[in-house]
């Protein structure tokens, strides 16, 4: 049964035992902090000023600014916070503080007929390895979301002109959906298990570097498998596929949208989610071509030419920009399109899975114990 107390993200702050937990251990905060944190959670959405703080937590014993300061930084540093892009705790310049996440009240116990189904669902704080897997998972599969869009999109641009020896263009659509849903999905695994890693371990600069990581790792392990099968099928493999570089800087730049576009911030719409992390993601897709790198539009014309009667060629996208066949701005223009999609699916998927987790679970309101935050709507510390 979920612990009595505030619940918000993996935390509980007990205003009974005085405590605060993430994922079920205690942190460790002394009295006047844990009752400036009190504060703040029970006013949760209204600003809380410095006279208030001085009333309530000090006791209106006199102490300069800076040691308000100091405690704010301390609690944003037990919670993971970022004071730059907040997720517990705002600053309101030259007035106070304001609690944003969303914090729900549980009172611990309920009726002996409801206690049967609560033991079915995990608490409102889920374990760090089950809070890392459902992002994860979550990442993986708004990835495959990006990987269908573009692999339509790619299969219909090469079925577009009649292709030789009377092939089908069904099969062409098949077999470019095929391609790149595969390398979605398994890329979107690599890069969205190292940003909830350094998510869960509350390190918000580390977002683009866990991103970079395991697209890294992936985009080289799948490189090496794919050049290995070529060799295996047809005893030659193209050079140019994507790979690590691609799996680094597309994984950066998911990482990068993920931290800029405050995923993690319950105040930002999906629409402005969605558009910042693709614009980072675009951002890199086209650095990945400008160093010589390819993603899926490059590493299919890669294909084309260490085998010419292969019938997946998007010579077509280069005619819109004037080009022969893929040129380098045609592929740079596929490859922010991609980024862009890549980024966007991994994060709002992301976004919307720790959306989940961070709300307390249970059938209803009122067979769970659970009752939104407010003024009076639960015990007061101190």
């Amino acid at each position: 049964m979920p612990p009595r107390g505030h619940h918000f993200g993996q935390f509980v702050l007990d205003p009974e035992d005085r405590r605060l937990l993430r994922d079920g251990v205690p942190v460790e905060l002394n009295a006047r902090y844990l009752d400036a944190l009190a504060l703040l959670v029970r006013n949760a959405g209204s600003l809380v000023g410095k006279d208030r703080f001085l009333g309530e937590v000090w006791k209106d014993v006199p102490v300069t600014d800076e040691a308000l300061t100091q405690c704010i930084r301390l609690l944003r540093q037990r919670l993971g916070d970022d004071a730059s892009r907040p997720h517990f705790i705002e600053t309101v310049p030259k007035h106070g503080y304001r609690f944003i996440a969303e914090v729900n009240w549980r009172e611990g116990s309920a009726p002996a007929e409801d206690s049967a189904p609560h033991t079915l669902h995990p608490s409102a704080a889920p374990s760090a390895l089950r809070r890392v897997a459902m992002m994860a998972g979550a990442g993986t599969l708004g990835a495959g979301g990006a990987g269908l869009i573009g692999g339509l999109a790619y299969g219909f641009v090469a079925a577009t002109p009649p292709l030789p020896g009377g092939g089908g263009a069904a099969s062409s659509v098949f077999v470019l959906l095929w391609l790149t849903l595969a390398v979605a999905f398994v890329g979107g695994a690599g890069v969205s298990l190292g940003i909830a890693i350094a998510e869960a371990a509350g390190k918000r600069p580390w977002l683009t570097l866990g991103g970079a990581v395991g697209g890294m790792i992936v985009g080289g392990v799948v490189k090496l498998l794919g050049i290995d099968a070529f060799n295996l099928l047809f005893g030659q493999s193209p050079t140019g596929i994507t790979g690590g570089l691609e799996g680094l800087f597309l994984g950066a730049g998911v990482g990068l949208g993920a931290t800029l576009s405050g995923m993690g911030r319950s105040d930002r719409s999906l629409r402005s989610v969605a558009a910042r992390a693709a614009l980072c993601g675009g951002a890199a897709g086209s650095v990945v071509v400008l160093l010589g790198g390819h993603l899926m539009a490059g590493s299919f014309e890669q294909l084309v030419q260490t085998f010419p009667q292969s019938r997946i060629g998007l010579a077509q996208i280069g005619g819109l920009f004037g080009e022969q066949g893929l040129g380098p701005v045609a592929e740079a223009a596929s490859a922010f399109v991609e980024g862009a999609l890549f980024a966007a699916g991994v994060v709002v998927a992301m976004k919307l899975a720790r959306r989940d987790l961070d709300r307390p679970e249970g059938r209803s309101a009122a067979s769970s114990g659970l009752v939104t935050s407010g003024r009076g709507s639960a015990p007061r510390l101190g």
